[in-house]
């Protein structure tokens, strides 16, 4: 059974007796499966506990006022709450492994990508399959490239060629838009100007750097720095690259998630991924499955999601996260299995690589 993260030890898990647990955890099953309100006649049924109906709805009602439940305007029946979800998670679900034969296909395709990066994209895009959600990766972050040597080749529409050797042997190749047609000229200067400043010193500092020093220099700016803003900005912004997003799309089936204006924060948060790359690196200083419901991611925007994160290794280190955005009501017991196995051979396969 993968290891959980456990927010409710942390602020004392409450004491309930055996069958509130038990009328908790059936009613949160069955609202995660149908999505309606649960009532209690439904409870007397799928409970298997001898109790009347007026008596389970007694233990609702404590439920309730310990925050576990709250009933929605339109329907005498309960949901459960984030902190409801906690407990759930936490305490009283029972996980279904990973079906063998699906681990297996995930392993073959994974170890039969040829680069590092096509096993991590491949990766992600499993994950959103598999669970019908959003699948992310944070991709590995290595403690130092140093810039060797960069040259810039014009495209069509509005795209350029970088072509980046970094440390004197790995070479990295990405086109990027910008916002108009650069010729030759244009980005040879550009590329004699990075070379000559910024080569021997971290990728990772030089785009501070850059437009640090061209924004000290902006009453003098010529078309050179204007190809450098543009360019750098693009270029050597790793907050966009380092993270992965697949099946963003796939939220949109979901009744749970169906208010427009959330959906749209949502996807402004995918689109700019510094809140969730903050996130995820908080998971990857920890240990295990990390789950976040809800509020307690802190983002507003993710306030109405469940986040299910486990860190990846190569060679027995953490070098990245992944994991999957659905709504609250989500299958926990199929998901968090399927992303720690998935940890789990996306290691393995980027250590063949």
């Amino acid at each position: 059974m993968p290891k959980l993260s456990n927010k409710t030890e942390k602020n004392q898990k409450p004491e309930l007796s055996e069958r509130a647990e038990r009328l908790l955890k059936t009613l949160i099953e069955k609202y995660i499966e149908e999505g309606q309100p649960v009532g209690s006649k439904a409870l007397v049924k799928e409970s298997g506990l001898d109790l009347s109906a007026a008596t389970i709805r007694s233990v609702m009602s404590d439920l309730e006022k310990l925050g576990f439940l709250h009933a929605p305007h339109t329907s005498a029946g309960r949901v459960p709450t984030d902190k409801g979800y906690r407990l759930f998670v936490d305490s009283l679900v029972h996980m279904e492994p990973l079906d063998q034969a699906v681990a297996s296909g995930m392993k073959n395709t994974l170890t039969t990508e040829t680069t590092g990066k096509a096993v991590l994209t491949k990766a992600s895009n499993i994950l959103s399959e598999l669970t019908n959600m959003t699948g992310l990766i944070m991709l590995p972050r290595r403690e130092k490239q140093i810039l060797g040597h960069i040259e810039f080749v014009p495209l069509s529409d509005n795209r350029v060629l970088t072509i980046t050797v970094i440390g004197g042997y790995e070479v990295e190749n990405r086109i990027i838009h910008t916002n108009r047609p650069y010729n030759k000229d244009e980005l040879q200067k550009a590329a004699n100007f990075l070379n000559s400043r910024y080569a021997g010193k971290e990728v990772q500092n030089i785009r501070s750097e850059l437009l640090s020093d061209l924004n000290q220099a902006r009453q003098d700016m010529n078309d050179l720095m204007s190809v450098m803003v543009e360019v750098a900005d693009k270029l050597f912004n790793d907050e966009n690259d380092a993270l992965l997003v697949s099946g963003e799309a796939n939220l949109l089936g979901f009744q749970d998630m169906a208010d427009t204006e959330r959906l749209k924060q949502l996807f402004d948060a995918f689109k700019q991924k510094n809140d969730i790359l903050h996130l995820l690196d908080q998971c990857s200083m920890a240990k295990g499955i990390q789950i976040y419901i809800g509020g307690e991611t802190g983002k507003h925007a993710l306030d109405s999601c469940s986040i299910i994160t486990s860190p990846y290794e190569s060679n027995g280190e953490t070098v990245g996260v992944l994991g999957v955005i659905g709504p609250r009501r989500m299958e926990y017991k199929k998901v968090i299995p399927m992303v720690d196995i998935t940890a789990k051979i996306l290691g393995a396969a980027l250590q063949s690589k």
